[in-house]
């Protein structure tokens, strides 16, 4: 098609397959300046596969050094880079969440984390234990909201299907997924406060909400979360609970990009 339409030569066009873009490589900061937040906005053909690999395993390096409990010791062949690639694009664009499918132990969770710390994001997840449900769902994400909107944090929601302890926390997901915020989550009186009392804090002195009434300023907070909150979803396809809520929430499907995470190649083995 490119020859017959744009009469041009694909090998020549592409340098190195497959075929990259990425914002990371090189990584380039304001002002030169290593300690701001690096530029997630200019994407480039990625096509020194070494200085890529180089990127990978500095971000892996800054990871482990900011979280010792945890560290992933990963090895960073081409395959799971081309998933972080991935995974760091949809994080970085606006509006965008992640459905990365695949079985247990494909390396979803990990090469998220991974791409969360290249863009200098925050990842945060629920920990279930004994009793856990829907009030503690509820306050969970209560606080990743605030840490969105209020505190304007670029957090990542990391929710793997093990995890849906009730139907209910994906019916929360679709709604975020869709609407930016879950109806009524802030229904209480105190809570509603603590959230105007912490939107007006974090905004005063803006010019655009001089005249704002408090509806004006909760509309603007789920503004801000919908701008900071990146969802990414880890689900296996085995089974008929994936399936099924597929069919349900159509969210999950319409308003995230799909990564599969397939068998890995013999070399990774």
């Amino acid at each position: 098609m490119i020859k017959d339409r744009f009469k041009r030569d694909w090998d020549k066009l592409v340098e190195v397959e497959p075929l990259l873009f990425a914002s990371f490589v090189p990584m380039i900061y304001p002002d030169d300046d290593e300690s701001k937040r690096p530029f997630n906005d200019l994407y480039t053909e990625l096509t020194d596969r070494d200085k890529l690999n180089h990127q990978c395993t500095v971000g892996l390096d800054d990871f482990n050094q900011s979280n010792p409990s945890k560290k992933m010791n990963l090895v960073l062949f081409m395959d799971a880079i081309e998933h972080v690639v991935k995974i760091h694009r949809i994080i970085t664009t606006s509006y965008g969440n992640a459905l990365l499918v695949g079985v247990g132990g494909s390396g979803r969770k990990s090469l998220t984390e991974l791409s969360t710390s290249i863009a200098c994001f925050e990842t945060i997840q629920i920990e279930i234990v004994k009793g856990y449900g829907l009030n503690e769902w509820r306050d969970d994400m209560r606080r990743i909201m605030i840490n969105c909107g209020v505190e304007f944090n670029d957090t990542i929601f990391l929710l793997n299907d093990t995890q849906i302890v009730l139907e209910t926390f994906v019916e929360d997901v679709n709604n975020i997924l869709n609407n930016g915020e879950i109806p009524n989550l802030f229904n209480a009186a105190e809570d509603m406060q603590n959230v105007l009392d912490g939107i007006k804090d974090a905004t005063k002195g803006q010019q655009n909400v001089k005249t704002f009434q408090d509806a004006d300023y909760f509309d603007y907070f789920i503004e801000r979360c919908k701008q900071k909150l990146h969802v990414v979803l880890t689900f296996s396809p085995i089974g008929e609970a994936f399936r099924r809520r597929l069919r349900m929430f159509p969210s999950l499907v319409n308003c995230t990009t799909i990564d599969w995470f397939l068998a890995w190649p013999r070399e990774a083995l």
